[in-house]
């Protein structure tokens, strides 16, 4: 069976709402099914025995407040009741597919990690989880009126325990490039990485960016992305969806040979960044060159030989 975690944001207002109805959807793929919620954040105690889950409030942070990630998978791999274990995103919900997914991996796979695109919907109410059709409601309603997101989205990490050790970074949940690092190291340690897509549909409800005060700017080019990026290791340890080694399809599990043109795309991009920085670089000392005397007499010389020396 299957132990999922997450950790969520304060229980308030319309996070309320899409946070309880991926939760609630959780608890109802199996009666079997163990959910971990980690954090302290406002609402979480009385979620946690509404729906049965285990809650453990005690999440270590940065020095800004940002939950880290590593404490999380380090504990629920010491706590959980099921050798399978899942990171889910806190706003989405999932089905019974998902489970079966889980299972058909599960049964071929001894170390294995599953990621899936996932679809984006406006929700804006409480599910009804007593209709009997709300799971294909849902998936046509997201279906039609939403829309699957790219392989660089990545929201559900389920893995065999064990998979991710001591060596996992101390990155900040809420931010960028953890998900893109945890494939990368399932590949790296020779693990079956399976791409899910056709076979889940993961519905993400769509939501503002109003815990971050800068938006959605600072939550993906903020100063705590910017140190996810530098504990992954940089571009070199980060992957998508797109280099997973197999994809689970309706007749089974099948190699991925996609993710051969993932790797050359990914190392062609650095490459034309690296040559248009080398053909750039000439044109701005050229303008400076020239602009030399204009700027003398507006006495904008310094500063823009701050800003070159700033660049090298």
């Amino acid at each position: 069976m299957l132990t999922l975690f997450t950790t969520p944001k304060p229980f308030l207002g319309h996070s309320k709402v899409i946070q309880k109805n991926a939760l609630t959807s959780w608890t109802k793929l199996h009666p079997e099914i163990e959910v971990i919620l980690f954090g302290d954040e406002a609402g979480a105690v009385e979620i946690a025995e509404e729906l049965g889950l285990r809650h453990e409030p005690a999440v270590e942070r940065d020095t800004k407040g940002n939950k880290r990630l590593d404490c999380m998978f380090r504990t629920v791999q010491k706590m959980a009741r099921h050798d399978v274990l899942c990171y889910v995103n806190c706003d989405i919900v999932l089905m019974r597919d998902f489970l079966a997914a889980v299972e058909r991996v599960r049964a071929e796979q001894a170390h294995f990690l599953i990621v899936g695109r996932r679809w984006d919907a406006d929700i804006t109410q409480p599910l009804n989880f007593e209709q009997p059709d709300w799971e294909p409601e849902l998936c046509d309603f997201a279906k039609t009126h939403g829309k699957q997101r790219s392989a660089a989205w990545i929201d559900y990490f389920a893995f065999s325990r064990g998979l991710y050790g001591e060596e996992l970074p101390a990155f900040v949940v809420g931010r960028v490039f953890w998900d893109n690092w945890l494939v990368w190291r399932a590949r790296k340690s020779k693990s079956t990485v399976v791409d899910a897509s056709e076979s889940v549909v993961a519905v993400h409800q769509n939501h503002d960016y109003g815990y971050h005060p800068q938006g959605k700017d600072g939550v993906f080019h903020g100063e705590e992305s910017g140190r996810n990026y530098e504990l992954a290791g940089g571009w070199r340890h980060l992957r998508t969806i797109e280099d997973a080694t197999h994809v689970l399809c309706a007749d089974g599990i099948k190699p991925n040979p996609k993710r051969h043109v993932s790797a050359v795309k990914r190392y062609a991009r650095q490459v034309g960044r690296v040559l248009l920085y080398r053909m750039l670089q000439p044109v701005w000392f050229l303008v400076l060159n020239i602009s030399r005397p204009l700027r003398d007499v507006f006495g904008l010389r310094g500063a823009a030989t701050r800003r070159t020396r700033g660049k090298a």
